[in-house]
């Protein structure tokens, strides 16, 4: 069972610069360079020089080791670092994994960052080409001899159980795409500025995998993004007003796959989020009501509706009405849909941005914001509150 208690995280660091590179799908650079880039562009966004920077933290899937970065940034002696594992679920507890070292002592000022390109190089939408055998492949040994070979065709098992239980239509997860689109297209640095959708759109874009839409799956981008997490003291000293880091969790369900988890219970619902939101909510001290805006991980429509339910926004099944009521201000960047996919990073850049009082689809009086990271896999979400 998962921790029953508030943990001691809850205000002891924050989310101070933030940087990215272009959005594009065809960057024209290594995705080293990137990284350098979005990495420099958040230590000048939080008024902090490459020597201050003794900790970074990527994912597993980067291709841009920390050391490496370190050199080509000109920073000197690193304290920490690490990587999380499982793809996007890893998003939120990169700056969990900073946080916890600044809030320890084991370093000062702690760099997130992910950078790849995901369009012109390694597409994850062109599903598994090859495996090396492993542990951790046994499970898609279950699915892929039956063509279950790509992202997409594991989540629509689970979206087209969703619509069957709730006796629900496609058009449900078109409220998530339109909503995105709403947002990006009013952002300058989205891919879709300027390029709303409406739900016919939705309906008439060409079939992925039943009842999966093309307007359903995340983009495929290229670019760079980094997050600079330090000391709450330390932040009142920099340019921007902070986001304080209210609470940081990590959660896997019991029998948890990487997106293949069809052995479950039941396939409507998202029981690693459930595990990360009992958390936030013990230890932010907060519940649904008291969130000014959420940044919810999109790879996928259907899971936008779960990740609300689970979080008790809503009933089950109801994930659908709340986005298209508009009760909540859902992923004012864009989104993955809207914005770009850079594996949720920009999601938790949003996140400041809203803290601060800065996003270009500002929410006034935004005080709390709630970011989620990758579905279907071990994830991760926090909690921000704007500091003093």
């Amino acid at each position: 069972m998962s921790a029953r208690r508030r943990d001691a995280l809850a205000g002891q660091a924050a989310i101070v610069g933030v940087g990215a590179t272009e959005f594009s799908k065809d960057s024209g650079r290594s995705e080293l360079r990137l990284a350098v880039e979005a990495v420099r562009a958040a230590l000048d966004d939080a008024g902090l020089r490459p020597g201050d920077v003794d900790g970074l933290v990527t994912f597993t899937m980067d291709t841009s080791p920390e050391i490496t970065v370190a050199q080509a940034c000109g920073m000197g002696e690193l304290s920490f670092f690490s990587r999380v594992h499982y793809g996007g679920g890893a998003a939120c507890a990169t700056v969990q994994q900073a946080a916890l070292a600044v809030a320890t002592g084991v370093a000062e000022v702690v760099v997130c960052y992910r950078a790849f390109n995901e369009r012109s190089g390694r597409r994850f939408g062109s599903g598994v080409q090859h495996r090396q055998p492993s542990a951790e492949g046994v499970a898609l040994g279950w699915s892929l001899p039956f063509g279950l070979l790509t992202p997409a065709s594991w989540v629509a098992m689970a979206a087209q159980r969703y619509l069957h239980t709730y006796g629900l239509t496609p058009e449900v997860f078109g409220q998530v795409a339109v909503m995105d689109r709403a947002y990006a297209a009013t952002n300058p640095a989205a891919y879709f500025h300027g390029r709303p959708i409406t739900l016919d759109d939705h309906a008439t874009s060409r079939w992925i995998v039943e009842p999966l839409r093309l307007l359903d799956c995340c983009q495929e981008t290229d670019g760079g993004q980094a997050l600079v997490i330090t000391s709450v003291d330390r932040a009142r000293d920099l340019p921007h007003r902070p986001a304080v880091i209210a609470a940081a969790a990590q959660g896997a369900a019991r029998g948890q796959e990487q997106m293949t988890s069809f052995y479950r219970d039941e396939l409507t619902g998202l029981p690693e989020v459930a595990v990360v939101a009992r958390q936030l909510w013990r230890t932010a001290g907060l519940g649904p009501g008291e969130i000014d805006v959420g940044i919810l991980y999109d790879h996928f429509t259907p899971y936008v509706l779960m990740q609300l339910e689970e979080f008790g926004f809503c009933e089950r099944g109801a994930g659908g009405d709340f986005v298209r009521e508009a009760r909540l201000p859902i992923n004012t960047h864009g989104g993955q849909l809207g914005e770009a996919y850079l594996h949720g990073m920009n999601g938790i850049a949003e996140g400041v941005r809203q803290v601060r009082g800065t996003s270009v689809n500002q929410i006034p009086g935004a005080e709390r914001v709630l970011v989620t990271a990758g579905t279907g896999v071990p994830t991760s979400g926090l909690v921000l509150a704007a500091g003093g």
